[in-house]
């Protein structure tokens, strides 16, 4: 047998690879074996450690503090999809002095830290809101250049001779965009938007450093409290599992629904543009 990627192997590659893969595995169970034993000598799977995540007043903080990480996500999420959508279209504007400014916005945004830029504008203090503000801002602006940089990318996915067709029927620029390049773009930007939201929604857990409410502010007055770090990274771990897979199941359900939209208005454009009784008609713009 034959292979074009590499050589199929004999039979002592394939025992070779076999006592490999055995001695990997052992060796991966062993060490899980020792990180459960050090686990256990210093008392992480006792019922006091797992008490507060069935407690009735603390699992109410803990409601409380994924409440205001939904809120934060959204409050987030929604301006940095408007700020990637603007900023995204003006990096391919014709003209320099909407391009330039637009591309410097994008590089500068993408390229300071997370991080950094929520403690720079939580030290700048006077925000209404706390350090609920800084935390927003800093999510909306790193997240908003990167989809800046999505929707840059699936503008130029569409196929230039969609737009080459809209320009030949004496559309501008502005409506080639809104009309034609856009509505395709979602469908190819969509994997990659849904992807960014994820990560935005998990980045609201840096809003621990400035002490802004969410999960990881609730976490931390419990692992203060009972001393029971282990337990709240794993509760708090698999709610934000379970979240972001909702986010992906809603991406998902929309996707399928948007592509859906399209075919029907596809097949609805190719029955108008049929010719009847005899005479021909083009298709419509």
């Amino acid at each position: 047998m034959t292979s074009v990627l590499f050589d199929v192997p004999g039979p002592r590659a394939v025992r070779r690879n076999r006592i490999i893969g055995v001695l990997t595995v052992l060796g991966l169970l062993g060490l899980a074996a020792l990180v459960i034993w050090k686990l256990y000598t210093e008392d992480q799977f006792t019922a006091r450690q797992w008490e507060p995540f069935v407690t009735p007043d603390l699992m109410v903080l803990l409601l409380k503090g994924l409440g205001w990480t939904a809120l934060i996500a959204v409050m987030a999420i929604v301006p940095a999809v408007v700020i990637g959508v603007v900023f995204g279209v003006g990096k391919l504007s014709d003209h320099w002095f909407v391009r330039w400014p637009c591309w410097l916005f994008v590089e500068f945004f993408r390229a300071v830290p997370l991080l950094m830029l929520i403690i720079f504008f939580w030290a700048l203090q006077g925000f209404p809101i706390g350090a609920l503000t800084p935390l927003v801002l800093g999510l909306a602006l790193y997240n908003g250049s990167v989809l800046a940089e999505v929707v840059r990318a699936g503008i130029n996915a569409v196929p230039t001779g969609q737009s080459e067709a809209a320009y030949s029927i004496g559309l501008r620029k502005t409506q080639v965009m809104n009309i034609v390049l856009l509505p395709q773009a979602v469908k190819i930007m969509l994997p990659s938007i849904v992807s960014q939201c994820v990560v935005a929604l998990k980045d609201t857990s840096l809003g621990f450093y400035v002490l802004a409410p969410g999960l990881t502010f609730a976490g931390r007055e419990l692992w203060r409290t009972f001393n029971n770090y282990l337990a709240v990274a794993v509760v708090l771990a698999a709610i934000y599992i379970v979240l972001n897979l909702l986010l992906t199941y809603v991406a998902q359900v929309l996707q399928k629904r948007y592509v859906g939209e399209n075919k029907l208005d596809l097949v609805g454009g190719i029955v108008q543009s049929q010719p009847t009784g005899g005479e021909s008609q083009g298709v419509r713009p």
